[in-house]
């Protein structure tokens, strides 16, 4: 049985990955702050997890999943403080931290993702410190930026992820398996001629003016634009009802849509079961479209792109054996 641990750990994307994959696993703890996080998580895998703080806490995974808050390092982020004292991109220091403090017993394996911001000048120091301090600590650390396109999701979702590897072992992202894009109407809950509820359509002035098809040219100080969805929607966020977003459906007749929250739930890899037990923890409003659901969704990881993570590890595909011994703890052996 792998122990898995997951911190800043959102709706629990990497367990639902092992589940898909059927691969036996524990999660030893989850740690996130947010509560409406923990209760969608703690609805999803049946578990009564209160919220936490990463800063004090520590357990001895196998497997250490983390994805420290992404909004100080996000191009989309105009205010974004990068390595700033009081920044949220400091927070993936503390894994570091509770590694240290497990003293000579390590996780095996640990993998961070987080956006493509992070390479860039004004953000990638932190990084950098992180992957040397993690070399420090006796780890190769390999990293790669997936896009969610490459593993059958129709979501244009490029993250960085950095797998480390307890040892001499690296990870080698060439080995993860691709997979073709499926048809975005495969995600879509309406069509272009059905009956859409009056909440998804965009009837706001200021919303209809950004249309990149409507008004070619951009309008407003920071020239954002609404792009159509044509054979992949743009990144998921927390809201779609702002500019930039994940992109907007046209219709038949001259109007246009927001993807609904169960179109954006299945754009990150969860399924209708997965949705439904959310709307019984999140009940949407007559008319209303539920934010609660649009946020949840938004700060996850696409779940395809942790299964052929998750696949190379456990298929001991890269030169570094994961077994287990008598008591279920992973040994590492090169």
């Amino acid at each position: 049985m792998i122990k898995i641990l997951e911190l800043f750990g959102g709706i629990g994307a990497p367990r639902k990955a092992l589940i898909n994959l059927g691969i036996n696993h524990k999660c030893i703890d989850y740690v996130e702050w947010q509560p409406n996080r923990v209760k969608a998580y703690n609805a999803l895998y049946d578990h009564l997890h209160q919220p936490q703080d990463v800063r004090g806490w520590n357990l001895k995974p196998d497997i250490l999943v983390h994805g420290s808050p992404c909004q100080d390092n996000s191009r989309g982020n105009i205010k974004r403080k990068g390595v700033a004292k009081d920044s949220r991109s400091q927070l993936m220091i503390e894994t570091l931290r509770i590694i240290k403090e497990m003293g000579t017993w390590k996780p095996k394996v640990v993998i961070w993702e987080n956006v493509k911001g992070v390479l860039d000048r004004n953000v990638i120091p932190i990084f950098n410190y992180y992957l040397q301090e993690m070399k420090n600590l006796g780890y190769t650390n390999s990293f790669d930026v997936l896009d969610a396109r490459n593993f059958g999701i129709p979501h244009a979702r490029e993250r960085v992820f950095c797998i480390s590897l307890l040892g001499n072992a690296m990870f080698d992202f060439s080995k993860l398996q691709h997979q073709p894009m499926r048809s975005i109407n495969e995600f879509l809950e309406y069509g272009p001629n059905d009956n859409i509820p009056e909440q998804y359509l965009i009837t706001v002035p200021s919303m209809l003016s950004k249309i990149k098809e409507f008004n070619p040219k951009p309008i407003g100080r920071y020239k954002r634009q609404l792009d159509v969805i044509e054979n992949y929607c743009y990144t998921i966020t927390e809201r779609q009802d702002r500019c930039p977003n994940a992109g907007i459906i046209r219709l038949n007749q001259p109007q246009y849509r927001y993807l609904t929250e169960r179109e954006c739930w299945r754009l990150l890899g969860f399924n209708d079961e997965d949705f439904e037990l959310m709307l019984k923890e999140f009940p949407t409003k007559e008319g209303k479209r539920n934010a609660t659901l649009y946020a949840l969704a938004g700060n996850s990881i696409v779940v395809q792109v942790l299964e052929a993570i998750f696949k190379v590890i456990i298929n001991e595909d890269y030169g570094t054996e994961l077994i287990a011994d008598s008591s279920g703890q992973l040994q590492l052996v090169c």
